[in-house]
């Protein structure tokens, strides 16, 4: 139970208590933010209120003082075009010090190794992510997609967000299948219709909107099969 109360006690501390305005202030004062401190305090706290054990308080404060060197690494070597990079190496150094409490106390083990079952799901779901992308990407290379236009004007697109799109949509479906909820594939594919082959009429190009189908056809075939081959 550590491991979960450590969890509930940073999610609680690092998004829920913590003020835009403390994180701006932190990123422009940095080391010198008193915003940096009085967070430690807060998940120090959090910690020990959620372990509630008086002979765990070194359990509380080594999560306090560890957020805190991890977060003042954070902001001493963050910068604009490596924010989102420094986000998820926080995150997951946080995650990794809760982990290494919990094991100390026996409670985080390996065992998930031996389960087929899980072990068969996660390998589902590393397929449906960019090996699934550059399958598709192959299956599609005998085409020559055309670009979106208004006119003569190329309209913008954000960089890589059809293989995210994919990936994201693929995931979702496949997550249905399991929890046995048919109805969410359907709804992924009118929602996916919606946002996009609204788009694709607008531009009057059909080979694009042939292109664009056989890909999403395509992305929705390989979840639904590997949903059903993992089932089975």
């Amino acid at each position: 139970m550590i491991f979960i109360k450590l969890i509930l006690a940073h999610l609680l501390g690092d998004f829920v208590l913590q003020p835009d305005s403390w994180v701006a202030d932190k990123e422009n004062r940095k080391l010198k933010s008193p915003y940096l401190y009085f967070h430690v305090l807060v998940i120090t706290t959090l910690s020990f209120i959620f372990l509630w054990d008086p002979g765990l308080w070194w359990v509380a404060a080594v999560i306090g003082i560890s957020h805190g060197i991890i977060d003042a690494a954070k902001l001493s070597f963050q910068t604009v075009n490596n924010k989102k990079s420094w986000f998820f190496i926080d995150q997951a150094l946080h995650l990794a010090v809760i982990g290494a409490a919990s094991l100390y106390f026996h409670e985080f083990t390996f065992e998930f190794v031996r389960n087929q079952n899980l072990l068969k799901i996660l390998m589902a779901a590393l397929f449906l992510t960019l090996p699934a992308s550059v399958f598709i990407k192959i299956l599609l290379s005998s085409w020559t997609p055309v670009p979106e236009t208004q006119g003569n004007i190329q309209t913008e697109s954000l960089s890589s967000a059809g293989k995210y799109i994919g990936i994201l949509e693929r995931l979702l479906v496949f997550t249905f299948i399991m929890v046995n909820h048919w109805e969410g594939v359907g709804f992924m594919v009118a929602a996916k219709s919606v946002f996009r082959f609204s788009d694709l009429a607008q531009a009057k190009q059909r080979k694009l909107t042939e292109y664009v189908l056989i890909g999403t056809l395509l992305s929705f075939g390989m979840a639904v099969l590997t949903g059903i081959l993992i089932k089975q």
